[in-house]
């Protein structure tokens, strides 16, 4: 099949998938025969069947003998989690011991893993990526020898901001700082602009990498009220502007990791706007935007910024390939501090990844990579929220995230998820712990559960074991004395 027509079937494939998972096209409806389909869109036939053996390998449509094509039957879904209620008050941060010991056995040999938010090898296009290093290492080889220096290598920073503009932004590749991830992108601008002991928002649950970079900063975390659909609660922002003295706001709109919420487009230009009004620069991190099913929710907030406040982060380790890592940053007015930062923090990259990176960002098969990526890890998720709708305990509530390979489950209160943590360690199981995202105790009953990992009958059976002990831990909890 020609590159035009694997994107073609991918892109019809991934319009229907989100008209599926928004409840457009309802659970059991009838969908268009593939010859239908073919004249609405204009394709062959053999276009739109393999389309829909993408939408059947997701488990989203199903054939039926003599009837045709037919939305799948979901499994009974879970309640989505309370929005966060965290205090007003801002605190010091102290979640590495936990959060390095979940880490730590993430990817123990012989564990299986929930705990990490990575994806597993064979999500990407490993021999694409082989040959762009071999390419790159061969066609630069004297660099190999050469100190780097500088903030990146050219035709990347160009590539990115070629890249930049799927998330509406129009970014100079002259401002663009190639970073080794985007967790160093974010903690190079916080260092551009707090000190110690400086108060930082940022939704809450949040990322427990954030609150790491915090408390090795000494920075305070003032946790705001988050929805799990809709993302950051700006009304409780604006309080805190009012009230607290923020120095910056750390959020990832889209995607938000651990619990998936995507903040509506209008939000986010008000946003912008409302930072501007107190010149309160947002760091924004945009790892998952291309992970979106869709497409106003891909657009970054830095697309409505008229001050330089948004210092827009990223990076291409959950999408094109985690091993080069990889990350930028547009900084903004702070562009030339971050850039003396990054100099005297870890210097420059290697030359050779640099080149690789650009040639895949370059690559004409991207986009069906990014729709390929968005189906897989789409399946991944329905099927993990049917086992957590099977097995978990009753009262359970679990996230829909529109994208991205994470879920975030509510347990009842009688379950601790650091004895379910535990539990599931005993029988080689990794799952993340609630305490990891907050610097309170709030979320003590709650789990993260990333499956862009190993996906496969042991996973399934794995994912059904922990919301067993959960069960049992809930009963031990409210049996009597």
């Amino acid at each position: 099949m020609n590159m035009a027509a694997d994107t073609l079937y991918l892109r019809i494939a991934e319009s229907m998938a989100g008209q599926i998972r928004s409840g457009t096209l309802s659970r059991g409806e009838r969908i268009p025969s593939v010859r239908t389909l073919a004249v609405q869109h204009g394709v062959s036939q053999s276009t739109v069947v393999q389309a829909y053996r993408t939408l059947e390998d997701a488990r989203l449509i199903e054939a039926r003998p003599r009837s045709g094509y037919f939305v799948a039957s979901r499994p009974a879904s879970l309640p989505e989690p309370n929005p966060s209620a965290p205090p007003a008050d801002s605190l010091p941060v102290g979640v590495s011991e936990l959060a390095a010991r979940v880490m730590s056995l993430a990817n123990a040999p012989g564990y299986t893993s929930f705990g990490a938010a990575c994806p597993s090898a064979d999500l990407f296009a490993q021999e694409r990526v082989r040959r762009a290093v071999s390419r790159a290492a061969q066609r630069h080889r004297l660099s190999l020898c050469q100190y780097p220096i500088g903030p990146g290598d050219e035709s990347l920073r160009k590539a990115i901001a070629r890249h930049a503009l799927r998330m509406g932004c129009h970014l100079d590749a002259r401002d663009i700082i190639v970073t080794n991830s985007c967790l160093e992108a974010i903690t190079l601008c916080l260092r551009a602009v707090t000190r110690p002991g400086d108060v930082v928002a940022l939704e809450s649950p949040t990322y427990f990498g954030f609150l790491e970079i915090l408390e090795s900063l000494g920075l305070r975390a003032l946790e705001i009220p988050t929805h799990p659909r809709t993302g950051l609660s700006l009304e409780a922002l604006q309080l805190a502007l009012d009230t607290q003295p923020v120095k910056a706001l750390l959020a990832v709109p889209t995607l938000s990791n651990p619990l998936g919420s995507s903040m509506p487009l209008a939000e986010r230009r008000r946003l912008a706007q409302m930072l501007a009004r107190h010149g309160i620069p947002l760091i924004e991190d945009v790892l998952y935007n291309d992970l979106c099913e869709e497409d106003d929710k891909r657009r970054a907030v830095r697309s409505f910024d008229t001050d330089g406040l948004v210092m827009v982060c990223g990076s291409f380790s959950k999408t094109i390939a985690p091993g080069l890592r990889i990350g930028w940053v547009d900084a903004g007015r702070w562009g030339d501090k971050l850039r003396r930062l990054k100099a005297s923090t870890s210097g420059s990259q290697a030359v050779v990844l640099e080149r690789a990176m650009a040639d895949l960002l370059t690559q004409p098969g991207i986009e069906a990579g990014y729709r390929h990526l968005r189906s897989v890890v789409g399946a991944r998720v329905d099927e993990a929220r049917g086992l957590i709708s099977e097995h978990f305990p009753k009262g359970s509530r679990v996230t829909d995230p529109a994208g991205g390979f994470i879920l975030w489950v509510e347990l009842p209160d009688t379950v601790d998820s650091l004895d379910l943590f535990n539990a599931c360690l005993k029988e080689r199981i990794c799952i993340a712990p609630g305490r990891m995202f907050s610097a309170t105790d709030r979320f003590r009953h709650c789990v993260r559960l990333g499956v862009g990992g190993r996906w496969g009958e042991a996973e399934r059976q794995a994912l059904a074991r922990v919301g067993q002990l959960a069960v049992g831990l809930s009963r031990t909890r409210t049996s009597p004395a």
